[in-house]
């Protein structure tokens, strides 16, 4: 794999690429820079670069009620999909799902995304939800990991 920094976001043109990134592959959930600030806010946000080249981002939710799950979500822009930026990502998140305490692990997948299906249960993600959120017309499919 090429040489791939993951980095924090900070500041507003970080910010800006992880919304590019994030609003690519989940289009129906597209964020204006408001919604991507408050986001900031709540959750670990970072991009991933090979050199200056950004290639994807993530997102990792802290752990949260009785299962105490952390979500964890990477994205990588089609073009750079299957040279492991995805996996790099992934196992970033997980690690800091781990400090945070996490003992389940979950995701959250656009169901028309089947290159992202494809990964999470590559990963041993199981399919726990479909789901249509209230007046919209796309399907979420949430994951549960189900161990190493």
């Amino acid at each position: 794999m090429t040489q791939l920094k993951i980095i924090t976001v900070e500041g507003d043109t970080m910010l800006e690429q992880w919304r590019h990134v994030h609003n690519t592959i989940v289009p129906p959930a597209a964020m204006s820079p408001e919604d991507a600030r408050e986001r900031r806010e709540r959750y670990r946000l970072r991009n991933a670069y090979v050199g200056e080249v950004l290639v994807g981002c993530s997102t990792v939710r802290p752990p949260t009620g009785e299962g105490n799950a952390a979500t964890v979500i990477a994205r990588v822009l089609p073009e750079f999909r299957g040279r492991g930026f995805g996996t790099a990502l992934y196992d970033d998140g997980l690690a800091h799902a781990r400090v945070l305490g996490a003992t389940v692990i979950e995701t959250c997948v656009l169901a028309v995304n089947e290159d992202g299906l494809r990964f999470a249960r590559r990963r041993g993600f199981v399919e726990i939800e479909r789901y249509v959120l209230d007046g919209e017309r796309d399907e979420w499919v949430d994951l549960r990991w189900s161990g190493d």
